[in-house]
């Protein structure tokens, strides 16, 4: 049984498990360092993997490593998809340097057995049933939720071996690793924002990590993506990986943009207005560019982003070539070679055509013409020449002018938070990755059992379900707790937390395991019972907007469990608080007045009895010959009265006081996404004298703040609880010493 639950829970664990095969280190290339090496093993044992490493670390040689050994497993020829020109590269540099041979393909006719090579625009001329394997060079093109990023999505979807291969990814665009893990069948992007992020205020376009979310979340992503900026962050030496000194030279032109209706001068605020003040100052420039690539007798790269800058600089620039994007592709791949071997001087481009994949550490002179707002293309299109590899300073030009704006100010901010954000993925990552690739031990999760106690009560830090299997069988006289929902990361990031499971079926095989001890533990015929409400289906989470059948779902628990259905209590709720609270479209009046089919009643919450079989050897006895009445919240709950009884009878309960709880404030972690609900002490004061006797054993497996035991030990009944979150257990442990001291007489003790 304990095997089980041990076994349960680590399926819980958000990873995603190994598919591929284990590779004896000395059949890998010896050519490889120990750092690709260690990776590229890791890939294949993967199955589906993604190696996030930053320019020159090598990527190229890992995967052609990768596709040769998964070519020579399937018995299928790989396919690698690369940028334009890149194909080449593959087959006329990096496979001759590390000794595989590499078919540049345009369509499926031209595969060979092995290893493949095809630009992205030519996927559509291949057949997916036929690979043993496909990888994504430069994968950062599955960025954006295009027809292609789709298109490749789908064509591997069959294919058991997939990798992605790019620079580190932009550190803050969690849709593009949601992308990734998508491609590569990890899990789905919504299921990803689901399971680790929130929105913040109103913008549903802004997402940030659960605060108890972020171990997990780098702990997924571990288990499926290596993150590298040097060798050292996994441990191994940077000897060979220092980058040579990179100078970033600015140059400001004056130009005077003329604005109908205006006498003086503006700076452009918006994208359009900055575009618009680029074309006016293009000649101002292009001089400034040319004059610097034509100081110096070198291999040049100029950067654009217009048509017309590139044809002014084609005129302005001596001996150069242009690549534009209506180019054949043989203009293309001709042109990169030629810049390669020399033939071809300079060469003029935009960042979107040449600015990925492409390794041009010949080259150390560069120069922009303008900037654009991407801080990925600038930097990419830096990392061509300064790479890993490169001997010479890398020497960068930047030529803007006086009528962009704030353009250079936003590219030098967004390139700070980026290495600051990359810096933090990197830290965050270093010892999960160092684990995963073998290079140390994982360390287990923590778990730790304590005990506190005092006179009539006892709060256990631990897992209910286990501290409950410790328990005598028909020992507990009571049961009331309200049970967590699936509603991952809210509270804690622990896997024996009910609440962390990513989707209901998940949550309702944890709570089996202890609805089957609580029907061990309580004595036959008494009472377990459970405060729950439905619960609201959100679109991004459920892909729908309606509720959930929560009450239903524990009823049928329960039942199937051996327990019988005794009674439920509809509990009444504000519907116009629950609005306020959650701003749930069904109860908004706007909606009511824009489509009321979409309008829905309030939640109410419920308090669902469920009765063990056989007979109670101890009846819950109200004599009439009680006359001292304490209250409801009193030592024993106070005289059943005819009166009394018709309210508790009622199946409708609508005089309960939920602002009647204990303050929870001092136990609110943090990283709590929402704030500490406790029970209603109406609601088990209620329960507590409806089906329990002074003295009884009550017990509350969701100990939460000690809520339950807080009024079992006030209206004299013994106590257990169980919590698994530290800060609500020690929150507990107070609250039960002072009802402890609330419920001692005023002179006890006294002579």
């Amino acid at each position: 049984m304990a095997g089980g639950y041990l076994d349960f829970l680590a399926t819980k664990m958000p990873i995603d498990n190994p598919s591929g095969f284990d590779v004896d280190p000395c059949k890998l290339n010896p050519k490889l360092f120990p750092f690709q090496a260690a990776i590229t093993r890791w890939a294949i044992r993967r199955g589906r993997a993604a190696i996030w490493a930053d320019t020159g670390l090598g990527k190229g040689p890992m995967q052609l490593e990768w596709a040769r050994l998964v070519a020579a497993h399937t018995e299928q020829p790989v396919l690698i998809l690369a940028p334009l020109a890149v194909s080449q590269q593959f087959a006329r540099n990096e496979g001759p340097k590390f000794g595989i041979p590499v078919a540049v393909c345009r369509s499926a006719a031209d595969m060979r057995p092995g290893v493949n090579v095809a630009n992205y625009e030519m996927l559509g001329n291949f057949y997916p049933e036929s690979l043993g394997g496909l990888a994504c060079d430069e994968s950062s093109i599955l960025k954006g939720n295009g027809p292609l990023r789709q298109a490749i999505t789908d064509f591997g979807a069959g294919i058991a071996y997939r990798l992605a291969s790019s620079a580190t990814p932009a550190p803050n665009d969690y849709m593009e690793i949601g992308n990734h893990a998508e491609f590569l069948g990890v899990m789905k992007k919504s299921e990803m924002l689901a399971m680790f992020f929130i929105h913040d205020g109103g913008d549903t376009q802004k997402w940030r990590l659960k605060g108890h979310a972020q171990s997990e979340f780098w702990r997924w992503l571990c288990s499926w993506a290596v993150m590298i900026n040097k060798p050292s962050d996994i441990g191994f030496s940077d000897d060979g990986y220092n980058l040579p000194p990179l100078n970033i030279v600015y140059h400001e032109v004056s130009a005077e943009v003329a604005v109908p209706g205006q006498l003086f001068d503006f700076k452009p605020k918006g994208l359009q207005e900055r575009r618009a003040a680029r074309r006016q100052s293009m000649d101002a420039r292009v001089a400034k560019a040319a004059e610097i690539a034509n100081s110096k007798d070198a291999p040049w790269l100029v950067w654009c982003d217009l048509n017309d800058e590139s044809a002014a600089l084609t005129r302005a620039v001596d001996d150069a070539v242009e690549v534009k994007g209506a180019d054949i592709v043989e203009h293309k791949e001709e042109s990169v070679l030629g810049f390669l071997s020399g033939s071809v001087k300079r060469l003029i481009s935009k960042p979107s055509i040449f600015g990925f994949g492409l390794n041009l550490q010949h080259c150390a002179d560069m120069v922009f013409v303008g900037l654009s707002d991407s801080y990925e293309a600038t930097y990419q299109a830096i990392r061509r020449c300064w790479r890993f590899g490169q001997t010479q300073p890398v020497n960068v030009h930047i030529v803007t002018s006086t009528a962009e704006g704030d353009v250079v100010a936003n590219i030098k901010r967004k390139e700070a938070d980026a290495i600051r954000m990359r810096q933090e993925m990197v830290r965050h990552m270093a010892d999960i990755t160092k684990s995963e690739l073998g290079i140390n031990s994982r360390q287990e999760m923590a778990y730790r059992v304590e005990v506190a106690e005092g006179q009539g009560w006892k709060v256990v830090l631990g897992d209910c379900v286990e501290v409950t299997r410790e328990m005598d069988p028909d020992s507990v006289h009571f049961t009331i707790f309200s049970p967590p929902y699936a509603s991952l990361y809210t509270y804690s990031n622990s896997i024996r937390d009910m609440g962390n499971s990513h989707d209901d079926s998940t949550f309702a095989r944890h709570f089996i395991f202890l609805v089957r001890e609580l029907f061990r533990v309580t004595k036959p015929g008494r009472i377990v019972a459970v405060d729950c409400m439905n619960l609201p289906a959100m679109k991004e989470r459920d892909g729908y907007i309606g509720l959930k059948d929560f009450r239903g779902q524990l009823i049928r628990t329960f039942q199937r469990n051996g327990f019988i259905m005794h009674s439920e209590h509809c509990i009444w709720k504000d519907p116009l608080i629950e609005a306020t609270r959650t701003k749930a479209l069904g109860l908004m009046h706007k909606q009511l007045c824009k489509d009321s089919a979409m309008c829905r009643a309030g939640i109410p919450q419920y308090l669902l009895a469920f009765r063990k079989p056989g007979e109670n050897q101890e009846p819950v006895a109200h004599p009439n010959g009680l006359t001292e009445f304490y209250g409801e919240n009193g030592p024993a709950g106070g005289v059943l009265s005819h009166e009394r009884w018709r309210r508790y009878a009622s199946p409708v309960w609508t005089d309960i006081d939920f602002g009647n709880t204990l303050n929870a404030i001092n136990a609110r972690h943090e990283n709590d996404e929402r704030h500490i609900c406790p029970m209603s002490l109406d609601i088990i004061a209620r329960g507590l004298h409806l089906w329990s006797n002074p003295g009884d054993l009550v017990f509350d497996p969701f100990n939460g703040i000690g809520s339950t035991g807080y009024q079992a030990v006030q209206m004299g009944r013994r106590y257990l609880g169980v919590e698994l979150k530290e800060s609500y257990w020690a929150e507990a442990v107070k609250n039960l010493q002072s009802a402890q001291m609330a419920s001692m007489p005023l002179f006890a003790g006294a002579e």
